[in-house]
């Protein structure tokens, strides 16, 4: 193929497979703790530090993931210990972290192709460089969501359970901002900040249409976003579309259609239970016969 030629197209694949794993891998777990924003909140405390990437002419990757894990920590201690209520800090790390990443990068004289590529993700961008740093980020996020899958589930679902087994909820908690923001700047060179939450969330929302169990959600939500960024990547190039965009499209356009075909295997499950518990009623009931029937005079 023709793209697989291009050196820039080869990068953007490579980039597009490590983002369609990673933001699934860790969107699970915030769809289950029910902070399916909060990877939004991040993408805007990033912009800061790609901002500060450009004053100080350094890479953006790297600045932007120290500032992003930052305020994921931030943003977590406050949820925990904090009186603020967690939608006013999440409010403050939105706009101070956009505002913040707009100006700085402005005073380090960074041009509006280089903020609206940060912003929605762009193909011709991705250097060597980035390729390194979100291979290695990419890595980081695998081991951490796969490696504690069951410490994460178990605190993901309930977090008094969790701290009555002996797990250190605190830290767990921690770690998964942590890993939140990590994944945020893996992604933000494909789908962009603004976009990158919902290919956290949508993946997930879609695997669980069809799935009941969390292991088996974590797989299809894993090849939906795998699949989804690389469709939109190939699409990107061929057609000259935004890349975040069409991830994000294309990552919509797989929900509906799961949603839709959950709908009649929702039916039939349903009826399967009932004719089944049907069946066992006419076995198990007792037969209403009286004593001493079976008694001959």
């Amino acid at each position: 193929m023709e793209l697989l030629q291009l050196p820039f197209m080869q990068r953007s694949l490579l980039a597009a497979v490590l983002v369609g794993i990673t933001a699934p891998a860790v969107g699970i777990y915030l769809v289950q703790r029910r902070q399916a924003l909060m990877g939004d909140g991040i993408g805007h405390v990033a912009m800061t530090g790609v901002g500060l990437g450009f004053l100080l002419n350094t890479s953006p990757v790297w600045v932007a993931t120290a500032v992003a894990v930052a305020g994921s920590v931030a943003m977590e201690l406050i949820r925990a210990y904090g009186k603020t209520r967690g939608d006013i800090a999440l409010a403050l790390l939105f706009y101070g972290g956009m505002a913040g990443g707009v100006m700085l990068m402005d005073i380090g004289n960074g041009s509006n192709a280089n903020l609206l590529s940060y912003l929605f993700g762009s193909l011709t961008t991705v250097s060597p460089e980035d390729v390194t740093a979100i291979s290695l980020l990419a890595g980081f996020v695998v081991l951490v969501t796969v490696g504690l899958r069951r410490q994460l589930f178990a605190v993901s679902q309930d977090e008094d359970f969790a701290r009555v087994t002996g797990l250190p909820v605190r830290a767990l908690n921690l770690l998964i901002a942590v890993t939140a923001a990590v994944t945020v700047t893996v992604a933000m060179r494909v789908v962009g900040l603004l976009l990158v939450s919902a290919l956290m969330v949508v993946p997930v929302a879609a695997a669980q249409q069809l799935s009941r169990s969390f292991r088996t959600t974590f797989v299809l939500a894993v090849l939906i976003g795998s699949g989804v960024t690389l469709t939109g990547t190939v699409t990107s190039y061929y057609q000259d579309v935004p890349p975040g965009a069409t991830i994000v499209l294309l990552a919509i356009g797989v929900f509906v259609a799961m949603t839709a075909l959950a709908a009649p295997l929702a039916r039939r499950r349903a009826k399967a239970a009932e004719e089944a518990s049907a069946a066992c009623d006419a076995r198990c009931l007792p037969t209403t016969r009286r004593p001493f029937d079976d008694v001959k005079v």
